[in-house]
């Protein structure tokens, strides 16, 4: 087992606190934790993982998830796989918070919120910037968050 550097750390980036628990140095790559609390409204621009699948795991508060084009509501127990290659989004919804777990496989896209953390990048201004870190851990953002 390796010891992670990144492992524990609580990093916030726009409202939304990161913590990666499970990093991928720790699995040979194979996967990566985070537990993740975003704040009401908040969510990604749409966006495609080209090489990790993602299985989103809701602790507390509720987020509408689209999946090309399709939406459900999670709460608190429910879950989704998101196969990689598939374009998706969410917004955290209701009168909470959202603490909710992405689970990468193969992991090391947590590199990215690290990133994001570093640069302290704001949307839409600094898209230049985050594009190139998607570029470099294998996604692309697809269009605009959800309304």
């Amino acid at each position: 087992m390796k010891d992670s550097k990144t492992t524990n750390a609580e990093l916030e980036w726009l409202g939304v606190t990161y913590k990666t628990i499970l990093a991928a140095d720790e699995t040979d790559g194979a996967m990566s934790i985070v537990d993740s609390t975003s704040p009401i409204g908040s969510g990604p621009p749409r966006h495609i993982h080209h090489n990790e699948d993602e299985t989103f795991v809701i602790l507390t508060g509720a987020c509408r998830v689209w999946l090309e084009g399709e939406e459900q509501v999670l709460e608190a127990g429910g879950s989704t796989f998101i196969p990689r290659g598939k374009e998706h989004t969410f917004k955290v919804i209701g009168d909470e918070p959202c603490r909710h777990l992405v689970i990468l496989t193969p992991g090391g896209f947590e590199g990215f919120f690290a990133d994001m953390v570093a640069g302290q990048f704001a949307i839409p201004d600094d898209m230049p910037a985050i594009v190139e870190s998607g570029d470099r851990h294998n996604m692309t953002f697809t269009g605009p968050p959800l309304d």
